[in-house]
């Protein structure tokens, strides 16, 4: 009987070890998913933000440049594509092509000296630029969140718990490659009337 305790004691007591090795960096990494998880809704909520302004900018821009038809068909299109993103990826690439739509927008706007001078569009502007500076927080505190994540999924021994309870590396929120390169406007300098 004494012979058969004591392999049975090592046996548990092994797996005592690694439940006490194992438990803790399998917690950690719930807590790890769930703050990448936190600060993507964070993204998304700024994004919204963003997104809420971006109506009356264009209705705003409409009033004073009704002939620029092309761009706001394009902020459009590319807030309607944010809206149905899924997922970081894609949520980042419809944001460069927004971020590409208003900033042609704004470009334009330098055109029209009146829309320059309205109380409306400055306040406007403004909140846009806040919303951009709070989106730009929001990613840089999501992809913080992501690397210290992504680097417990690649290092022992959370490379072997992320394997067996499938913690998959998370995704960096990027700039769209299309979002770096200067967008090319043309001012139409015919107004109507004239």
């Amino acid at each position: 009987m004494k012979k058969l305790l004591i392999p049975l004691g090592v046996i548990i007591g092994f797996f005592i070890i690694l439940a006490m090795i194992f438990a803790p960096k399998y917690n950690q990494f719930v807590s790890l998913e769930e703050e990448v998880n936190q600060q993507e809704s964070q993204i998304e909520t700024q994004l919204q933000r963003r997104g809420d302004l971006i109506p009356n900018l264009v209705s705003t821009v409409q009033g004073y440049a009704s002939q620029e038809q092309q761009i706001f068909t394009d902020i459009a299109e590319a807030r309607s594509q944010l809206a149905g993103a899924q997922g970081v990826e894609e949520m980042a690439e419809a944001n460069g092509e927004v971020t590409s739509a208003l900033s042609r927008l704004l470009a334009i706007s330098e055109n029209y000296p009146d829309l320059q001078a309205s109380e409306q569009f400055t306040g406007l502007r403004d909140e846009l630029a806040g919303a951009e500076n709070r989106i730009a927080v929001a990613r840089q505190d999501y992809n913080t969140a992501v690397q210290e994540y992504n680097q417990n999924t690649r290092t022992f021994p959370g490379n072997v718990i992320a394997g067996l309870f499938n913690f998959d590396e998370k995704a960096y929120f990027e700039a769209d490659a299309s979002s770096r390169e200067v967008p090319e406007v043309e001012f139409n300098t015919e107004q109507d009337g004239e």
